[in-house]
């Protein structure tokens, strides 16, 4: 079933392009919600990373603290070992510090630094006096089955000190507690000084601020789709607007073809007078054969208008996130906010303005008027851009500015467009690896003469010439009707005293267009 109908196009057109915005708008916000949960992870690691870092600081300072209250008392030679000891323990039992005074200092006197059984013994353990006096294991595990003595005495035997985390009971409480020590030896008593923090405190924090960046998140990502939903509601606006005025200009065809079809009527009626009549209307025919063969270009101008919208589209998605994440920074400021309302409006300006091409492009020209071969050319160029530079042919127009002819410029600008039309299919069918267009000029004393050659490898049809005539085609059925060169050939020898050839070289097939000067 043929789903383009003439009287359906518009909405083709509208639907298509809402659902291909609705799909990038969907992927887009996808990929930023994504990205945005990402950095909010990664926020919360760094900060749990943060907090524990300065615990360690924290708790490392604590120690040097202690050693070098030991070493003081020890280098006191006023006081003996004994009462040294004793003065060591009375002040290593005192110390408590962090939230609610919970946190302490402990001490084992290493007997085996290769571990075991009985490896050391508990001097002072302020949480845990049970255990003061007796000998401890390397093998005792935590609530999470962890052997941390292991742990920290390899690090001893290492380097002289050790950061470990485990479960272990918190004072004054009968649960177990994730926590983080550091263990210090202090080598002249083969003591092992120890104190840590719990981490309870900072899994609390962590889950308040984890709470308060979800939230921000969150903000932002209703903030994301609320850009995107109005972005799409202008869009749509602006389809639907251009589809209406895509629907006048197809009534205006409809309405014309009936009238020419009232017309042939009337001649068929009036038989003696049909020769007269189509003098007369000659170039009112000329003139409907040039909008059936604009019209069956349209298929291809509605891609090169998609071709051409799809860059400023990203552009202006790029721009609204820009101002999207400058606005959750909180550095959005008027000139930056102005700077990107220029740019906008230059996007909008730049799609406006090539619905305007395509419009002007298939108004019919009403009287001959003198016009610059450069600009023309240059104009298609534009309007094919896109769709050349993705299949990577590379165009040229060498043509001397200065450069006018007198007649139909819309109809002169069909003739271009269809050459370089063609010219593209073969380059593509033949799949040549840098293709190329060069549009080129010359002129003598009586004529202009503009050539467009392709390096696509040339016509293949005997002779040459043959291209020019009605519905020949060497496209496929559903990529060519054959009347696009027939009406250029019409165009240029009938409507603007030209002629139009072809011909083969080494490289590819040229077309030349000759014209009087002076029309």
């Amino acid at each position: 079933m043929k789903i383009i109908k003439e009287n359906n196009i518009a909405k083709v057109i509208i639907i298509s392009f809402a659902i291909i915005l609705l799909a990038l708008m969907l992927l887009t916000i996808y990929f930023s919600i994504d990205r945005q949960y990402g950095e909010f992870k990664k926020e919360l690691n760094n900060l749990k990373k943060e907090r524990i870092n300065n615990q360690k600081i924290f708790l490392k300072r604590e120690m040097n603290s202690v050693v070098h209250f030991i070493r003081f008392i020890n280098s006191d030679k006023h006081i003996n070992k004994r009462s040294a000891k004793k003065i060591i323990f009375n002040y290593i039992n005192s110390i408590r510090f962090g939230e609610n005074r919970s946190n302490y200092v402990f001490v084992y006197k290493i007997l085996n630094f290769n571990g075991g059984n009985k490896f050391a013994k508990m001097l002072i353990n302020p949480n845990r006096g049970d255990l003061v006096g007796k000998y401890i294991s390397d093998s005792y595990k935590d609530a999470d089955g962890k052997e941390f003595r292991k742990e920290f005495l390899k690090d001893i035997r290492r380097k002289g000190d050790s950061f470990v985390t485990y479960r272990y009971k918190k004072l004054g409480l009968n649960t177990k507690t994730l926590k983080l020590s550091y263990f210090k030896l202090y080598k002249k008593y083969n003591w092992v000084i120890a104190a840590g923090v719990y981490l309870d405190g900072i899994e609390k924090s962590i889950t308040l601020k984890k709470k308060l960046l979800l939230k921000n998140v969150k903000k932002e990502i209703v903030l994301t789709v609320l850009i995107y939903l109005i972005f799409f509601i202008i869009a749509f606006i602006f389809s639907m607007f251009l589809g209406s005025k895509i629907d006048k200009f197809f009534q205006e065809y409809k309405d014309k073809v009936n009238r020419q079809k009232a017309q042939l009527e009337h001649l068929n009626l009036n038989l003696e007078n049909r020769v007269k009549f189509e003098v007369e209307k000659n170039r009112e025919k000329d003139q409907f054969l040039i909008q059936k063969s604009k019209f069956i270009a349209l298929g291809e101008m509605i891609s090169n208008i998609a071709h051409q919208w799809r860059q400023p589209l990203n552009e202006l998605s790029s721009v609204m996130l820009n101002i999207k994440m400058r606005y959750r920074r909180g550095v959005l400021d008027e000139k930056y906010f102005n700077e990107k309302s220029n740019d906008i409006d230059r996007l909008l300006e730049f799609m406006s303005q090539t619905i305007d091409d395509f419009r002007n492009f298939f108004k019919p020209d009403k009287i001959k008027k003198l016009f610059y071969v450069k600009k023309s050319c240059k104009k298609v160029e534009s309007i094919m851009k896109s769709s050349l530079k993705d299949k990577g042919v590379r165009v040229q127009v060498q043509i001397d500015s200065d450069i006018k002819i007198f007649g139909y410029e819309s109809e002169f600008e069909q003739v271009i467009l269809n050459i370089l039309s063609n010219a593209k299919y073969i380059l593509m069918k033949n799949k040549i690896k840098k293709p190329c267009i060069c549009i080129t000029s010359k002129q003598d004393e009586n004529h202009i003469f503009l050539y467009i050659k392709d390096n696509g490898g040339g016509i293949s049809s005997k002779p040459v010439e043959k291209v020019f005539e009605p519905y020949f085609t060497t496209k496929e059925s559903s990529s060519g009707t054959g009347i696009g060169l027939y009406m250029s050939k019409l165009i240029i020898e009938k409507n603007m005293n030209g002629w139009l050839s072809a011909k083969n070289d080494e490289d590819g097939a040229i077309f030349c267009i000759k014209i009087k000067k002076g029309g």
